[in-house]
């Protein structure tokens, strides 16, 4: 079994179980749930640098990144060093990230959140906007397109933007809709985890330009994003590269810094 097919059967198990703990009339009590949300979609269409960072302790690929570095100044120092937006695992078996990590990154900064996590149900994107997250993370390779339509239509009538990740031409092709807003090109194989650029370039001319393209996974220097940019990208998602320092925020604000020259 791949390392995604696990992810997925214990996903399930998981939203059954979270979904008899905290019925969704809870989750739509919740303060944040009437909080207006910042959509990173409009960021990311003004900003010149189009900088996604993500707080992430571990992954299935890398093993431990960071335990170290607390949400909370990992937040603020996204922040205060001029990103566009932060992206927060809240798998926890798999990412070692939770939903308390999604409201400490809310309580600290202003910055639109995406809730980075393997969605199948529509009680995640309720617990998303229970948590104060403005963006939501649909993975083509694991919903079929009705799917997508039913979570993407949800999204967007409690106000969060949807950003699509897709890996090659059939899972893009399945999955252009009007209600998404940025489409995301992951240059990681999930099955084996290898990265290329290439998958970015090479889907690039295929996205409508209705979309926000977004380019994820294997960026971690600003050669990457001169090579990219031209293809039409305007986000960059960017996790291990910040989360691997000792400073996430001042690796981040280098980062944009050497960017900006």
């Amino acid at each position: 079994m791949d390392i995604l097919t696990k992810i997925i059967t214990d996903k399930r198990i998981e939203v059954n179980l979270r979904k008899q703990l905290i019925p969704i009339k809870q989750l739509e009590q919740s303060v944040l749930f009437e909080r207006e949300t910042i959509s990173l979609a409009k960021t990311l269409q003004k900003s010149n640098t189009g900088i996604i960072a993500e707080h992430k302790r571990r992954s299935p690929s890398k093993q431990t990144i960071n335990n170290s570095l607390n949400v909370f100044d990992v937040a603020k120092g996204y922040e205060n060093a001029g990103v566009c937006g932060m992206s927060v695992l809240t798998d926890g078996k798999y990412f070692g990230g939770s939903l308390d990590d999604l409201l400490t990154a809310r309580s600290c900064s202003n910055l639109p959140l995406l809730r980075k996590e393997f969605i199948i149900d529509t009680y995640q994107i309720i617990e998303a906007k229970a948590h104060g997250a403005d963006v939501i993370l649909l993975i083509a390779s694991i919903l079929s397109k009705a799917e997508i339509k039913l979570l993407s239509e949800l999204a967007k009538q409690l106000h969060l933007d949807v950003l699509l990740e897709v890996h090659n031409e059939e899972e893009l092709q399945k999955s252009i809709m009007p209600s998404l807003d940025m489409l995301g090109v992951n240059n990681r194989n999930l099955k084996t985890f290898e990265v290329s650029l290439d998958t970015s370039m090479e889907l690039s001319e295929l996205i409508p330009n209705d979309f926000v393209k977004v380019s994820e996974s294997g960026i971690s220097n600003i050669e990457a994003i001169r090579t990219l940019r031209p293809c039409g990208y305007k986000g960059f998602l960017i996790g291990e590269n910040f989360m691997k320092t000792k400073n996430a925020g001042e690796s981040a604000a280098q980062f944009i810094k050497d960017l900006q020259q």
